[in-house]
């Protein structure tokens, strides 16, 4: 079924008021740039607000059926898409197939407006017909398709993983970006962008990309803008390698307080011998108040 998303109904929803289990996405990457793998949960130290916390929940790769993967998948399919709809299509199409961990797929398409549909892999068939068939038109409402699938994801438990692909900033949105980043920082997603940019004037590229940026690492996800469309491939590949690779850590929150408060968190490496290794994860985490969050 396909359902037809303006912001204006983006805000009916209440978010949830307590955390279980505050889980991070970890990628560790050697000063070469390969990722790091086979580490265990005492090469960790996790600390939230600058103090540690116990380690509850550890995986390394894909944590099973026990955290279900959900996919969402958001293409810009804007006016100024039109020369390259077709084959971040068929790249979005390929990352879809070889992405067998996830159990759903949401498809959001967005221009103007946003469309979305959630498939299950026994109708993957219609879900590519669906993506092959979306033709370029409209302005770029990036925030409100975002927004979209995170307000569905907080009822939905498991991981959620957002593939995005555009070529320029948000034009259209009636959702602000700070309502968007409080729902980035609420939920559990992983977000990783491909912003294709070359189109755009170079005045007004910088300001995109550091924003795209911005949405993506606020959740311990990704960026990459491909000087031209032949590296849209090389880059899903190194997010679907991130994804096999990645360490999934849990820990029991100090304050699981719904007080709509921020709560800024680091994971660091304990051992000397990877010294130079970076740790990437997201920035923290939100709480929301009891009384709803507008």
């Amino acid at each position: 079924m396909l359902l037809l998303c303006t912001s204006a109904a983006l805000g009916a929803q209440q978010f949830r008021a307590s955390i279980d289990l505050v889980r991070l996405p970890v990628i560790v990457t050697a000063k070469d740039g390969l990722l790091v793998r086979g580490l265990r949960p005492e090469d960790f130290d996790i600390l939230e607000e600058g103090k540690p916390q116990k380690i509850a929940y550890f995986a390394e790769g894909a944590p099973g059926e026990a955290l279900p993967l959900h996919l969402g998948l958001a293409l810009d399919t804007s006016e100024s898409m039109g020369g390259d709809l077709r084959d971040a299509a068929g790249a979005a199409i390929q990352f879809v197939e070889a992405l067998e961990e996830a159990v759903d797929v949401t498809f959001l398409d967005f221009d103007s407006t946003v469309r979305m549909g959630r498939f299950s892999p026994s109708s993957y068939p219609m879900l590519f017909e669906r993506i092959r068939e979306r033709k370029a038109g409209g302005m770029t409402a990036l925030y409100d398709a975002l927004g979209a699938y995170l307000e569905g994801s907080l009822s939905r438990p498991g991981q959620h993983v957002v593939l995005l692909y555009t070529d320029g900033g948000d034009s259209s949105s009636r959702m602000p970006f700070n309502k968007l980043q409080d729902l980035l920082r609420l939920g559990n997603a992983i977000v990783y962008a491909i912003g294709y940019l070359e189109n755009q004037s170079s005045s007004s590229r910088m300001s995109q990309q550091l924003r795209v940026q911005q949405i993506a690492r606020e959740t311990g996800g990704d960026a990459f803008f491909p000087a031209s469309s032949n590296q849209i491939h090389e880059f899903y590949a190194k997010v679907l390698d991130e994804l096999g690779s990645r360490y999934t850590i849990g820990y029991l929150p100090p304050n699981p307080t719904p007080d709509g408060k921020f709560r800024k968190v680091e994971v660091k490496l304990k051992r000397p011998d990877l010294k130079g290794v970076k740790v990437r994860t997201r920035t923290g985490y939100l709480v929301a108040a009891t009384a709803g969050f507008h």
